[in-house]
């Protein structure tokens, strides 16, 4: 009996052994027949080129491990995607039961790259093999089930390439697992996160998805999230351009694939530092931060319920040039290349795709139900240049603000205020009343306030060769539409406009302005007009009759009461001249005039030893800045056209240069051939370039100086000097239009300033004046 059993622990133990062994040899050898038949049969049935470094298969527990394997792009030996391994596990008893299932599946660090050629991608191949119909009739088998779980992705890294615009993008550390799905369930969830490969950001969601009736839900956290990759599309649709923006969003929602109207969402969305312009240091839109607190966006159900709009610190700047404007220059003329791009329909541009979106969403909201509990706009800055004038004209709303409580599509009106500075002076307020249900129904009060006059001097030199050095602009009105009629009136004020001497350029327009400064100046020394317009709002009736009638009254009126207008025009006249002493532009010889009521200072000072003045000068420093440039660079073109040696002028040289406009056809060529470059557009930057910045500050110390010692002199001169200080210089935008020299009064004043006073305040508070002395500054 012992020795059966011994035999049969012997065979047993042979028995084990062998199957140990076979066991052993089959997943020795079925590991390299694996990767062999992969290899072998990869273009057959997946039409790419398949390799890895190894592969490990038990087909007892159902364990396979590729290691290192690359998949190349079709007929080609660039890599597609590569993993450091891909991991699966088989329920191998239920292959027993027709039913395939991968209980776990991992791709180890993938690194894809996808690139798109208009429509198609470089693994449309791929969905095209599998998507294929098998035209041949199918044998009926029995039913074969498919599950697969728990997959995930671990550290993928993924780039995507369209080489026609082109567009170079990829993320980085894609994590992603997901419980799978079941041949039995319609549902599909997941939970993703990665980071931009661009810039700084990451991004965590999860979904679930109902293949059968592609019903979704989502939920996504995106923390400043570089948006870099909007700067290649802008590419596709302008000359030149650069755009940056950073997004954090916290969203949630449910909606169907076969309906993009279906999405159903809410969250809080931000996008910040958002930059838009010719370059990096040049903006031409920007804003600190876009927010957006929605607690209801379902345009099927016509449903936007916003809580937050908020827009803070917006910026943009538009910009005339002597050939089309900046945002043309970018896009080309009448925007050309955005329509291009816009109409190519085989190319995808990730810009026009979001705009095409946003102008969907607020047509549609227009005509649902909509409500924003707070509506603002935070100091916006709002920039208007003008280089195609002789000289820059420049003004800019700031800082603007609007706000909107309850916007509302229910309430018969929705009220909006508005409230803006202008820069260099003056402010702005609108209130809107506004029908929800139709945009053409609406009350709108304004007023423009404070507004200097001599801003507007580039224009008034252009057409008329007359600047202003004095004067303030109000414009008030209020207009009311509904049922396509419009009742408005406008109010116009020019108070105290008194015009400068004539400049003469060679070729300006000129107009009779003393004369018709005549005509249309009241007595008071004031311009004030009614303008009413009224009718049709397409076909509108300007009542030009307050402006007419005026006009005919002052041609009757005004001769009689000639004497009143000078005697307040020479009044005001007699207080500034002792309260400023102001320069032309350029000016740093004293005019006669000048001299004159300088030795009467002196006079002064010498009869009154305790007294002393402070000089404050006021210098506008841009515009003296922008006509030594332009003296300079013309300079240079008058010296090489004529052919003179050196760089002095003689006096009636100075004068020539002097005369000749600033955009002189000859001249223009002349810096268009020294400054070949085409992102300079304006005649400025050219001048700058050709005569050098440094070049430029120091003519204008020169100037400066050359100010100071002219005037001190003539104290020096009665050694008055101790009585007289200067203080710093102040670079500011006078209201006159020119830099000048503040007088302040120590001690004794002279009392030809103290009558003036007196005189110019009894002016003011009797008729006509007194209506309109609300409006003058405190001098």
């Amino acid at each position: 009996m012992k020795r059966i059993s011994s035999r049969v622990k012997k065979t047993i133990l042979v028995v084990l052994g062998l199957i140990f062994l076979l066991v052993a040899l089959v997943i020795i050898f079925i590991s390299p027949i694996a990767k062999h038949l992969v290899e072998k049969y990869d273009v057959k049935y997946l039409g790419r080129e398949v390799k890895m470094d190894w592969a490990y298969v038990n087909p007892f527990t159902g364990y396979i491990h590729f290691d290192d394997v690359k998949i190349y792009e079709l007929k080609s030996d660039t890599v597609f995607l590569e993993m450091k391994g891909i991991t699966a596990h088989f329920a191998m008893m239920k292959l027993l039961h027709k039913t395939y299932e991968i209980t776990s599946l991992s791709l180890d660090e993938p690194i894809g790259k996808i690139i798109q050629d208009k429509k198609r991608f470089n693994f449309s191949d791929i969905i095209d093999l599998f998507s294929a119909k098998d035209e041949k009739p199918k044998v009926k088998k029995g039913p074969v089930h498919f599950n697969l779980l728990n997959a995930e992705i671990v550290n993928g890294t993924f780039y995507f390439h369209e080489p026609s615009t082109p567009i170079d993008y990829s993320l980085i550390h894609v994590n992603f697992k997901s419980n799978g799905k079941r041949w039995d369930t319609d549902t599909i969830d997941g939970k993703l996160s990665l980071q931009s490969g661009i810039g700084r950001g990451d991004l965590d969601g999860n979904f679930s998805i109902n293949v059968k009736s592609l019903d979704y839900r989502f939920g996504v956290d995106v923390r400043t999230f570089d948006m870099k990759v909007m700067k290649q599309y802008l590419r596709d649709l302008s000359n030149y351009g650069n755009v940056s923006a950073v997004l954090n969003a916290k969203v949630q929602g449910k909606g169907n694939f076969k309906d993009k109207q279906s999405i159903d969402a809410k969250g809080r969305i931000a996008i910040s530092d958002f930059h838009f312009g010719k370059d990096s240091t040049e903006d031409y839109v920007s804003y600190e931060k876009l927010t957006l607190v929605i607690n209801e966006l379902a345009p099927a159900k016509k449903k936007y319920f916003f809580d937050t709009v908020n827009l803070e610190n917006p910026y943009f700047k538009y910009e005339k040039y002597d050939h089309l404007d900046n945002i043309q220059r970018m896009f080309g003329k009448e925007v050309s290349k955005l329509k291009n791009a816009n109409a190519n329909p085989e190319k995808f541009n990730l810009i026009i795709e979001l705009s095409k979106y946003l102008r969907t969403i607020f047509k549609n909201i227009l005509k649902s139900d909509y409500k924003v509990k707070s509506l603002s706009v935070k100091s916006a800055n709002i920039l208007f240049n003008d280089y195609s004038l002789d000289e820059k004209f420049s003004i800019a709303l700031n800082p603007l603000n609007i706000d909107g409580d309850s916007i509302d599509n229910t309430r018969q009106k929705v009220k909006l205020t508005l409230q803006s500075g202008l820069k260099p002076y003056g402010s702005l307020g609108i209130i809107v009343a506004m029908n929800p249900k139709n945009k053409e129904d609406f009350d709108l009060s304004y007023k423009f306030h404070k507004i200097p006059a001599t801003v507007f001097n580039p224009y008034l030199l252009k057409f008329t060769s007359f600047p202003l050095d004095r004067g303030t602009i109000e414009l008030s009105g209020h207009w009311n539409l509904q049922n396509d009629m419009l009742q408005s009136t406008n109010h116009f004020i020019a108070i105290d406009p008194r015009l400068s001497d004539k400049v003469k350029k060679d070729g300006d327009k000129w107009l009779p302005m003393p004369l018709i400064m005549a005509f249309v100046r009241e007595r008071g020394n004031v311009i004030d007009y009614k303008i009413p317009i009224n009718g049709y709002i397409k076909n509108p009736t300007f009542n030009l009759w307050d402006v007419v009638f005026d006009l005919f009254k002052n041609i009757l009126i005004k001769p009689p009461t000639t004497a009143y207008g000078y005697e307040v025009r020479n009044t005001e006249a007699e207080v500034e001249k002792l309260l400023t002493l102001k320069w032309n532009l350029r000016q740093s010889k004293l005019e006669r005039d000048q001299e004159k009521f300088i030795i009467k200072i002196v006079h002064f000072l010498e009869d009154h030893p305790d007294a002393h003045i402070v000089f404050d000068p006021q210098q506008y420093v841009e515009k003296e800045k922008e006509y030594i440039l332009f003296f300079e660079a013309k300079k240079k073109y008058f010296l090489s056209h004529d052919g003179k040696k050196g760089s002095a002028l003689s006096e009636d040289d100075s004068l020539a240069v002097e005369q000749m406009r600033n955009k002189d056809s000859t001249f223009v060529r002349y810096l268009n051939r020294a400054i070949k470059d085409s992102m300079v557009f304006t005649v400025q930057e050219k001048c700058y370039l050709l005569v050098g910045n440094g070049n430029i500050n120091k003519r204008y110390k020169q100037l400066e100086d050359a100010r100071k010692q002219n005037v001190l002199s003539f104290f020096k001169e009665s050694g008055t000097e101790k009585q007289v200080h200067f203080k710093e210089d102040h670079h500011v935008t006078p209201r006159n239009g020119f830099s000048f020299y503040k007088i302040n009064y120590k001690g004794e004043v002279p009392e030809t300033l103290k009558e003036a006073y007196e005189k110019l305040y009894e002016i003011n508070n009797e008729p006509p004046r007194n209506k309109y002395f609300r409006f003058q500054k405190k001098r």
